[in-house]
This record gives structure tokens, C-alpha cells and sequence, in this order.
């Protein structure tokens, strides 16, 4: 209504900026490729960001693309939640209603906590992986959105984002992979000090080659020249611009306010003062207009009509007289929408408000207040509580800011934006001393609270105290990510406390201080479960004593597996059930069946576990459920029966893939790929493996995704491979993880590669070190595979000289270490059967016998992998032994044909060369050249020279290259080059794989010098 009126400061041409907006149409045109596009437009304040923009918008949509913006507000220092994003969605929902609610279907409850018009916000659930779950959900839909048009997301005023704001800008640069999205955010970055929480954003964006960053440098002179032209409508005085360049410096705005001066004849415009120069226009508005630009400076970024209204003090005839005086001076704006006005530029809105003297900002900021407690229709719902909070605590009034922004932090914890939660409460813990303290004591828990439970008091009746803040806060700080910080919460709430202080509250602070210690790497959490401990012993029941039970008993499950913590997870399950406690009940039976099945009351175990997650899945407690299906598939697995595990794990990934439980789903998809794994399925188990890393937003469940990916790896003889993998597990699962379900196979893997690469020694010190570390209770699953691998390296080696030193004492290691570990199941009796014959193998005294009770233990296990290892020992065995080859032939081919199925190569080259030595085909393609002549060497399949193969037979006697220049009389430099040649021949990754396939295949006999005395170790 407004807009005709405006006078022009604002250049019609489109000045300088070519080459930026050359990037952004050329990101368009990507876009409409189904390459996503992400950008950040950085300037000083009033370079021309907003104009770039603006003019990018233009061409976005003359192209057909659904442009929609957001703008980040300025609300204190906390900031409205999700604030861009939900007024640029708010856009989308009007302009594509339908497409919108198709790409969100079935998951608008949960989307309502960024875009309200989707319906109430839900209370729940809240846990550390609510906020990544938002974030998923988020970059699911705007995907969808985006698939079959294109769509250009402006998210403004970055410097501003609330800290929510900012980790979903970055989720989303990170994750969007496909469709026809442009993601552009802009920034001022002369507000971007050292400590601004932006930065840390801006490293981690420039690292991502996939983010472009345009900065917008300062108008030349010419540029300026250019920019006055447009705006007075004639070629400028030369003298004129050269003093416009000068004092404005090349800001485009700056430039646009001088020349509005010289316009309106304002003499003043010149002076030195850039507050002055930015607030002279304001003051030649009528009395009236400058009052009322004074107070929508308060208001926010944006100030609603309705608002405006009820607080200026103005009839609407005179509102609209001072309102369209302030957008005719080119000083306000109305809103895109319509329904608001804001400054045509921040740096005039900030100018005004350091104007304001004090008990003039704090009047202002009541009469706001006090006209959203008397109308709450004045603004969107979901905006009201948070302004009310920032109006009434710049009003400087305790006794209403203090339930204002409580109220405020429970609409933060809502919307999973529980950074803003954290700043909330902070402030509310500001202002707790200030607040009268009959305000205080007409607080409740109840309404502000969520986290703490009752501790024998009831929580309507009870007065909300500092420490139930405290309490939220660490929970807070906890989910949001802040860990350090909530560490620190506990220590100031443990302190409050004090010896004497309340034990249940002790307790349940010490359990928090237990999680947070271990997830900082500080230890492992057993020191302050400890302590919680101690503080209920003798307490009557209750939740707070229950959860400590339970985490107690689940600690030594995963630490310290053994019968006594059978009991303290019945005592948990007990206590629950006597206070009603269903979740927590639910949570230590889950326990005990692990424990249960760990002791060998396999079928008690299984069922106490399949009935929880029968349960908590009735109850609609995904989270829970979803704890009882990674227990259970990784139990089943454990006693062998790997198919119904893998079964039961795409059930469990259905489940909570709906609720976007996404390290809850990485849990079930890396044991779902341990089971494929052993079923021979390795492609689904790589599949399984990845999309757990994908998905998995903790430490650990990346670090056991990354252990999977070590094991397909290893199998398929990729070493380099192997060991990467193995190194990402190490960084994830940190120093400080003491779970022997991860540290265990952690020691088989880097066995496997040790003996891979031939390094005998580090086999032998990494199993010296497992052993040390011991097998616990239930961890046999575990170590069984570890002693075989180390059996296997040992086998392999004999005859290795650097292996002979010491075999005696490491095999008599192994053999201790395995008479402690059970052998519950056929698995793990066939695993022993394993040891054992790799044992007399690497002794020289395996037999045919020993192999074949290995095979017959194998063969029904739905352990392809496993099966195909026997025969192939067992046929070498046969063809030792002479007699009937057939037999061994039908061995090697099924054992040859399992090998290629699974892509493991390394096992599928013992066998071809087996194979070649024996003469017999291991294909029904090879049959015609089962009889090769009786001088053909086996060397030969691996295309060495004679020379090559000489230099093998030194590398494998552990000679370095001069040593072997030594013995064959050449140079270092070429004994070099052989052995290069080889390691490429062979497909191996140094010479001590090499020396190590070498005495695997048994490719040579002993080794001598060329005096013919034994070789010399180097």
C-alpha cells in the first residue's frame, strides 16, 4: 500500500558484480542437472549482498525455479529457533501446498518443530539423536521437493543464525547429495569476529569443496561513478563523486545515504560520524515517524502491522501517516508478505537502537511486552513465546522475564533446538536471584521441566528449584552436542549440593557426569557410576535409584562381563517394577537376557530380550525397542544362528528408520553386516557396513561400521584397505573405549593384517596384548576368530626364518589362551576344531584326519567363507598324504568356486596354486590343462623372470635389497627394481607380503646363501 512513495536511493542499474552472479546462474543451471548447489555470499555491511541476491532471485525465477528466502533474526542473543529456515518453508508451503506435504508425508509431527503450519509440536521423544533426526528428516524433504523442479533457498543475515540455525545449514551442505536445490547463504562478515560462533562454521564449510564462497569486495571508483548515475538519473558532478568515494570508501549503501542527503539538501550528511550519517535522515521525519522508527527498531528484525499497532500509541490514520512517511524517506520497508515492516537496511535499524537512551529501550520493550500478554492473534504463534521472553528481559523486569523465558526453553526444547534451550536457561539462571521470591515460588517443575525425575516430592506442588535448571540445562547441553559444557553444569550442580546435599539428586547428577565422562574420552565412567552407587545404597526405591541400577549393570555388560552383574540388572528390574517404571524396567531386562544369554542360558537369554522389544515396540518406545533389536541380532549372531539374526536386523532397521533413530539403525546395520558376513552375503554385508557409517552420527557405532568394513577387507585380501579401516575404527572408538565387544575384534584385525604382510613378530605382540587384555565372560565369539587368525599366521610362516625364533613359546600362548573359552555352540566348537588343526600345522603334524573333522564341523554351519578355508587345508592335507585325488580335486573346485563367489582373492589364489602344484583343475575350464609338463614351475603362473624369481627367494629369507645384491652380484639399485617388479607381479603391498605368500604357497624350498651356508637374518 505503501510502496509508491518511496523516493529513489536506490540505483536502478544493476552495477558491477558480473562475475558473481556469473557463478550463481552458472549454480542454477548445475542445479537443473540434479546437482545441488551450496554457496555463501560473505560482504561487509552495505556492500550490495542484498541487491546480488535480489537480482540472482530474478533470474532464478525467469528461468522457472521456486525461489523462497528466510532471514536469520536478530532476538537477543538466543535467537529464534529454525527462524529462516521456517519463514522460507513457510514460503514453499504456500507457493507448492501439495508437492510440500507429499515430500513430508508421514513425518509431519515431526517436521512441525521447524515448520509449525504442519501441524502442534510434539513433546517428544528428546535423546541425543532427536536433533540429527530433524536434521535427516529435513534433507529428506527439501530432496524430494526438489527432485522434478528446481528450488532456490536464500537463507539471509547468517551472522545472526541461532545456533540450531547453523547446524542444520550445515547438516545440509554436508548431506545434500542429488536434486535440483540451490542452497545460498549470505553473511556479514565484518561482524565475524574471532569468537563469533560463525566462524568455526565458515572453516568447516570451506574445507567442503562442495560450498562455494563469494566475497563481495568494495565498488572502485567507476563502479561508484556508475552507481550515482542510476540513482540521480544523470551523469554525476566529477567532484561530486570523488567525495562520495572518499567518504564512503566504495560501500554501496554508504554511497545510496549520500546521495539521498544531497537529494533532501541535509548539509549533515557529510559529517565524519557514520552513526550521524545513518541516523541524519531519520531525524528530518516528522516527530511522529521518528517515534515510531524508534520503536519498530526494538521490535526486531521484522514488526507486524497488528503489533505496530497496538504498540505505537497511534490511531491507524495516524500510523499510516508516520509509516508512510518512514517508507517514502526510504528508511522502512514493507514486508514481502505484507502483513510487516523493517528497515530497508540492519545498519540503519542498529544506529537507531544505540540511540535509544536506557530507560527509553527498556519502556519500549514493556509496551511490547505487555501488548503480546494482552493479544496473543498479534503474531504467529510460534514466534510469541520467544519475543515475549527478549521483551520482557529488556524491559528489565525479573519477575516477568523469568517465567517468560522458562516458557521460552520449553518451546526451544520442542523443536529440538535445544542449543537455544541452553541459552534460555542460562538467562533463566541469570535472572533466578533477581526474580522475587514469590515468583520463585510460584514456579513448578511440571511446566518448566522434563528431565529430572521426582526425588520423593511431588513435582505440581513442589517449588521449581535452581538445581531442577541445572539439571535441564546439563540435558540440554548434553543433546545439543555442548558435552564440555554439561560436564561443567554437573560440577557447579554437584558443588550446590554439597556433602549433605540430596542424595537422589547427587546421584542422578553423578550418573549424568558418568555418560558425559565417558562420550569426552575423560575415562570410562565407572569412577561416578560409583559413586551414584553409593549415594542410593540403603535409599527406599525409586527412578532415580533404578536408573543407576540399571546403568550400573549395563556398564559391567559391556566392560566387565561376569555373573554379578546378572544380579544387579534383576535388582534394577525389581526396583522398576516396584516404582512403575515401565521404560526403565524394559531397559534392565534387556540386560539381563544379554547377560542370561552370555552365561550360556541361551533360550532364557533370547527370550527375555524378543519379549522386551515385543513390548517396548506395543508401547510405542521405539528408542527402546530399538535397543533390544541390536541386542538381540548381535546375540543371535553370537550363538550362530546368523540368518535369523539378519532377518530380525532388517525388521529392526524398518522400525526405526521410521523414526529416524539413525544410531540407533547404524547399531542394527553393522550387525546385520557381521551376520551377512558369515552367511557369505559379503556384497549386502559392504552394503549393510556403508550405509551404518552413512547414518551413524556417533563415535561408536562409525567406529564399529568402520571394524565391518576392515573384516569384508581382510577377507578379500585387500590389505591397504584393511588397514585404513582398521586406523578409522582406532580414531573413532578413541583410547578410552574399554569394550571388549570392540577391542577384541579390533586385535583380530590387526592379526589378520600382520599376518597378511607377512610381519610374523606383530602378529605375535598384538595377540600378546589381547591375551592381556583378557576374555571376559560371554566375549568367546570374539577371541575364538582372533586365536585362529593368530593359529593361521603361525601355520603360514613355518619355514619362515624370522618366524623360527620363538614359535615354540607363542604356540604354547595360544594354546593357554584357548583352554580358557568356551564352546557353547556348533559354531565356535567348529572354531576350536580350527585352532587346534592349525596348531599341528604350523607344528608340521596336522594330518588328514584332523582336517576332516575341521570340514565335517564346518560344513553345516552357513559359514561358506569358514567352510571354504577347511577344504582347502583339508585337500592340501589329502594331496600330502597321496592316495586318491578325486576327492581332494571335488574339495579344491568347491572350496575355488565359494572363493569367487565371495571376491576373496587371497583364498582363491592359495587354492589356484595348490591346484597347479597338484596338476588339477579347479574349474571344469582348466581340465584340459590338468596335466602340465612335469617341469613346469609354479612360480611361472605369476609371470616372474628367473631372475625375479631368484630375488623372491631372498626376499622371502627375509633379505634386505643390499643383501641381495650381495648374494646374486648386482647392484642395490637393480636388486631394487626386481623386487619392485615382483611385489607388482604378485599384487602385494611390500616385500614382507611378499616373503609371507611366498611360505604360504610354499613356493620354495630352504633357503641358502651362496655359500651354502643358512641365510643371515636382517
Amino acid at each position: 500500500m505503501l510502496g509508491g512513495v518511496e523516493s529513489r536511493t536506490v540505483s536502478p542499474v544493476f552495477v558491477g558484480r558480473a562475475d558473481e552472479l556469473a557463478v550463481l546462474t552458472d549454480a542454477l543451471g548445475r542445479a537443473a542437472g540434479q546437482e545441488p548447489q551450496a554457496l555463501l555470499i560473505g560482504g561487509e555491511a552495505g556492500v550490495g549482498k542484498t541487491r546480488l541476491t535480489e537480482e540472482f532471485l530474478g533470474e532464478a525465477a525467469r528461468s522457472g525455479a521456486v525461489v523462497a528466502v528466510g532471514g536469520c533474526v536478530e532476538i537477543g542473543a538466543e535467537g529464534l529457533p529454525f527462524a529462516p529456515f521456517s519463514t522460507a518453508l513457510r514460503t514453499l508451503h504456500r507457493l507448492l501446498p501439495s508437492e510440500l506435504a507429499a515430500a513430508a508425508s508421514g513425518q509431519e509431527d515431526e517436521l512441525a518443530r521447524i515448520l509449525p503450519e504442519f501441524g502442534d509440536t510434539p513433546r517428544g521423544p528428546h535423546d541425543e539423536e532427536s536433533t540429527a533426526r530433524l536434521f535427516e528428516l529435513t534433507a529428506r524433504m527439501l530432496k524430494g521437493l526438489a527432485a522434478d523442479r528446481t528450488v532456490v533457498l536464500v537463507l539471509e543475515d547468517l551472522h545472526w543464525a541461532d545456533t540450531s540455525t547453523r547446524h542444520l545449514l550445515s547438516y545440509l551442505f554436508r548431506t545434500l547429495t542429488s536434486g535440483r536445490l540451490v542452497l545460498v547463504a549470505t553473511y556479514r562478515a565484518d561482524d565475524v569476529h574471532r569468537r563469533h560462533p560463525l566462524r568455526p562454521l565458515l572453516a568447516e564449510l570451506d574445507r567442503l569443496r562442495t560450498v562455494q564462497r563469494i566475497e563481495l569486495p568494495r565498488f572502485n571508483r567507476a563502479e561508484v561513478r556508475r552507481q550515482l548515475a542510476g540513482i540521480l538519473a544523470e551523469e554525476p558532478d566529477e567532484a561530486f563523486v570523488d567525495s562520495v568515494f572518499d567518504r564512503s570508501d566504495g560501500n554501496a549503501f554508504f554511497v545510496e545515504e549520500l546521495a539521498a542527503c544531497r537529494e533532501s539538501g541535509c548539509r549533515a550528511g557529510l559529517t565524519e560520524s557514520l552513526r550521524d550519517l545513518l541516523l541524519v535522515r531519520v531525524e528530518v521525519l516528522p516527530d511522529e515517524a521518528q517515534r515510531l522508527v524508534r520503536i519498530v527498531a526494538e521490535g526486531g528484525s521484522t514488526v507486524e502491522y497488528p503489533l505496530l499497532l497496538a504498540v505505537a500509541g497511534l490511531s491507524e490514520d495516524e500510523l499510516i501517516e508516520a509509516l508512510r512517511a518512514a517508507v517514502g524517506a526510504n528508511i522502512l520497508l514493507a514486508t514481502a508478505d505484507g502483513d510487516g515492516y523493517r528497515f530497508r537496511h540492519s545498519l540503519v535499524r542498529e544506529a537507531v537502537s544505540d540511540d535509544l537512551l536506557p530507560g527509553e529501550r527498556a519502556r519500549v520493550n514493556r509496551r511490547y511486552a505487555e501488548a503480546l500478554e494482552a493479544d496473543d492473534t498479534l503474531i504467529r504463534a510460534e514466534e510469541r513465546i520467544i519475543r515475549l521472553a527478549s521483551y520482557w528481559y529488556y524491559a528489565n523486569d525479573a519477575a516477568k522475564a523469568l517465567p517468560a523465558v522458562l516458557a521460552a526453553s520449553v518451546a526451544a526444547r520442542r523443536r529440538h533446538a535445544y542449543s537455544e534451550q541452553l541459552r534460555l536457561l542460562d538467562r533463566a539462571l541469570d535472572l533466578w536471584e533477581s526474580a522475587p521470591e514469590e515468583v520463585r515460588q510460584a514456579l513448578r517443575p511440571v511446566d518448566y521441566t522434563d528431565v529430572y525425575p521426582p526425588c520423593g516430592c511431588d513435582p505440581a506442588a513442589t517449588p521449581l528449584q535452581r538445581l531442577d535448571l541445572l539439571a535441564e540445562a546439563t540435558v540440554a547441553a548434553r543433546f545439543g552436542g555442548e558435552r564440555e559444557r554439561a560436564l561443567k553444569i554437573t560440577k557447579t550442580a554437584l558443588r550446590l549440593l554439597g556433602e549433605g546435599g540430596d542424595p537422589l539428586r547427587s546421584a542422578w547428577f553423578w550418573t549424568e557426569r558418568s555418560r558425559l565422562v565417558s562420550s569426552l574420552a575423560r575415562g570410562d565412567g565407572w569412577e561416578e557410576l560409583a559413586k551414584a552407587q553409593e549415594l542410593v545404597k540403603g535409599l527406599p526405591p525409586s527412578q532415580v535409584h533404578a536408573e543407576v541400577l540399571v546403568r550400573a549393570a549395563g556398564w559391567g555388560m559391556l566392560h566387565n562381563p561376569g555373573p554379578d552383574n546378572i544380579d544387579a540388572a534383576e535388582r534394577a528390574v525389581a526396583y522398576a517394577r516396584m516404582i512403575g517404571a515401565d521404560e526403565i524396567e524394559l531397559n534392565a531386562r534387556i540386560t539381563v537376557g544379554c547377560l542370561l544369554t552370555d552365561s550360556g542360558d541361551l533360550e532364557r537369554g533370547l527370550a527375555e530380550m524378543r519379549a522386551v522389544m515385543e513390548r517396548a515396540t506395543e508401547l510405542g518406545l521405539v528408542m527402546l525397542a530399538g535397543r533390544a533389536y541390536i541386542n538381540l541380532t548381535s546375540q543371535l549372531e553370537g550363538v550362530g544362528r546368523s540368518r535369523e539374526a539378519a532377518d530380525l536386523a532388517e525388521q529392526g532397521v524398518e522400525l526405526v528408520g521410521k523414526s529416524r533413530l539413525l544410531d540407533t539403525e547404524a547399531w542394527i546395520r553393522g550387525n546385520m553386516a557381521e551376520s551377512l558376513y558369515g552367511l557369505g552375503r559379503w556384497d549386502e554385508a559392504a552394503a549393510a557396513a556403508r550405509r551404518a557409517l552413512h547414518v551413524g552420527q556417533s563415535a561408536a557405532p562409525r567406529g564399529s561400521a568402520a571394524a565391518r568394513h576392515a573384516h569384508l577387507a581382510l577377507g578379500r585380501g585387500e590389505l591397504a584397505e584393511a588397514a585404513s579401516q582398521l586406523q578409522a575404527a582406532h580414531a573413532q572408538f578413541g583410547t578410552h573405549d574399554s569394550q571388549p565387544q570392540h577391542r577384541i575384534p579390533l586385535f583380530r584385525l590387526a592379526v589378520g593384517i600382520a599376518a597378511g604382510e607377512g610381519r610374523i613378530a606383530d602378529v605375535r605382540t598384538e595377540v600378546a596384548a589381547a591375551i592381556d587384555y583378557g576374555f571376559p565372560l560371554g566375549q568367546h565369539r570374539y577371541a575364538w576368530p582372533l586365536l585362529l587368525a593368530a593359529a593361521s599366521a603361525e601355520a603360514d610362516a613355518r619355514g619362515l626364518p624370522v618366524a623360527d625364533a620363538g614359535r615354540a613359546a607363542a604356540l604354547a600362548v595360544l594354546r593357554a589362551a584357548a583352554r580358557t573359552l568356551a564352546t557353547p555352540v556348533p559354531v565356535w566348537v567348529a572354531h576350536s576344531a580350527f585352532f587346534r588343526a592349525e596348531l599341528l600345522r604350523a607344528e608340521a603334524r596336522d594330518t588328514v584326519a584332523d582336517w576332516a573333522d575341521v570340514e565335517e564341523a564346518a560344513r553345516p554351519l552357513e559359514r561358506p567363507y569358514l567352510l571354504a578355508r577347511a577344504r582347502h587345508r583339508l585337500a592340501e592335507a589329502m594331496l600330502a598324504a597321496g592316495g586318491d585325488r578325486e576327492p581332494a580335486a571335488a574339495l579344491l573346485r568347491a572350496a575355488h568356486a565359494t572363493a569367487g563367489q565371495l571376491g576373496a582373492r587371497r583364498l582363491a589364489e592359495d587354492l589356484s596354486l595348490l591346484a597347479q602344484r597338484a596338476r588339477l583343475p579347479v574349474t571344469e575350464a582348466d581340465a584340459p590343462a590338468a596335466e602340465p609338463a612335469p617341469d613346469t614351475d609354479p612360480v611361472e603362473a605369476w609371470g616372474l623372470t628367473s631372475r625375479e624369481r631368484d630375488v623372491l627367494r631372498l626376499v622371502a629369507a627375509g633379505h634386505s635389497n643390499r643383501r641381495i645384491a650381495e648374494e646374486l652380484f648386482i647392484s642395490p639399485k637393480t636388486a631394487s627394481v626386481h623386487v619392485s617388479n615382483i611385489l607388482a607381479k604378485l599384487g602385494v603391498a611390500g616385500r614382507g607380503e611378499a616373503a609371507a605368500l611366498a611360505h604360504r604357497l610354499r613356493l620354495f624350498g630352504p633357503v641358502t646363501t651362496a655359500a651354502g651356508a643358512p641365510p643371515r637374518r636382517v
